[in-house]
């Protein structure tokens, strides 16, 4: 009789996993039994005790149920919640307001669980603390003896991407010094610069923009350059792996030297790229065009180049290579200057 109780226990408790997990049946007449995490019109996705997470192809699905609420979205634009199952070919969504409602399967555009959904709702709408990716790097150089030298880099990327708006943010610097008696400079570099970019999109490919950029250079005689720009952009490639994009508008500058300052509007022109190399390495370029409207014939241009490759979770090795050009800088300096930092980076996402 014990024996016979452990039994029926047994029996009790795997016939209510089954009767409570979700199940699929394909048109094969193969079931998956698990949790059914979502589905679109391509593929339905269901986490299985031993198999794990199995991708199935939609149309191959003939029926399934599910004892926990799933969040439907119809082709129609109607929204449903609640435990699904097949009955007579139909699907049945027994939902909290309107009791039990039937859909077609070809009419469901896409499928989530409680999870998937929290999960989509916080892509499409982050709050600003949330969709973070960045890192910085440091690093520092000092001789002594026959030369006394140092060298300080610094580097800054965060960038923030959702479904409908990317928000940059960056920053470069590097001081360097020659210490040694009578050195003439004495300070080798002293230059910065940093900026900020806002897109949103308008439409499939095309997006606005808004940025400021600004810069300083002791040895250029710069004490600060600010750049405010507006356009429009188009998204030539969009992908996980790969993005190109092409902005023109206009932009205001205001540069100020120790020996002028001038205020000037010109036309910006520029392309942005981003290409993830393997499982660790992203490269970002960046070539920006500035033709003046005051002076014609006088412009500005600016090249960025960066790598940043994933040594462990938070540690990389991040490169950065920044180099502006300016026609006509003040007397005595040249038209160039080039950064390049190199060292470990702390990446960081929230």
């Amino acid at each position: 009789m014990r024996i016979f109780s452990i039994g029926l226990f047994a029996a009790l408790l795997f016939a209510s996993n089954v009767l409570w997990a979700d199940q699929i049946v394909l048109k094969n007449g193969d079931r998956l039994t698990g949790t059914i995490l979502k589905s679109d019109e391509k593929q339905l996705v269901i986490k299985t005790e031993f198999a794990g997470e199995v991708t199935v192809q939609w149309p191959a699905v003939e029926q399934f149920n599910s004892g926990a609420p799933l969040h439907i979205s119809t082709k129609e634009g109607q929204k449903l919640v609640g435990p699904v199952k097949t009955e007579d070919g139909k699907i049945e969504v027994a939902t909290a307001a309107g009791g039990m409602v039937t859909v077609e399967k070809d009419a469901i555009q896409n499928m989530r669980n409680e999870q998937e959904e929290a999960a989509e709702l916080r892509t499409e709408h982050p709050t600003w603390r949330q969709g973070w990716a960045g890192g910085g790097s440091v690093s520092f150089a000092l001789t002594r003896g026959n030369s006394e030298t140092k060298n300080l880099a610094l580097a800054f990327t965060a960038d923030r991407k959702t479904l409908h708006d990317h928000l940059g943010l960056y920053a470069t610097s590097v001081f360097a010094t020659n210490d040694a008696a009578g050195a003439v400079p004495a300070t080798t570099a002293n230059a910065t610069t940093g900026g900020a970019r806002f897109d949103r999109n308008v439409g499939a490919r095309l997006f606005g923009f808004v940025g400021g950029d600004f810069q300083t250079d002791a040895l250029q005689e710069l004490d600060l350059r600010s750049v405010f720009s507006g356009g429009l952009g188009v998204h030539i490639l969009k992908s996980d792996r790969t993005t190109l994009d092409f902005l023109s508008g206009m932009n205001y500058t205001r540069e100020n030297y120790t020996t002028l300052q001038r205020d000037l509007v010109a036309v910006t022109i520029g392309e942005d790229f981003m290409r993830k190399l393997g499982a660790s390495t992203v490269v970002n370029e960046k070539l920006y065009f500035y033709p003046d409207l005051n002076e014609t014939g006088e412009y500005r241009g600016a090249f960025n180049l960066g790598t940043v490759t994933k040594i462990s979770k938070l540690l990389g090795w991040q490169n950065s290579f920044t180099e502006t050009y300016v026609t006509n800088p003040p007397a005595g300096t040249k038209k160039n200057d080039v950064i390049l930092t190199t060292g470990l980076n702390v990446t960081f996402t929230h």
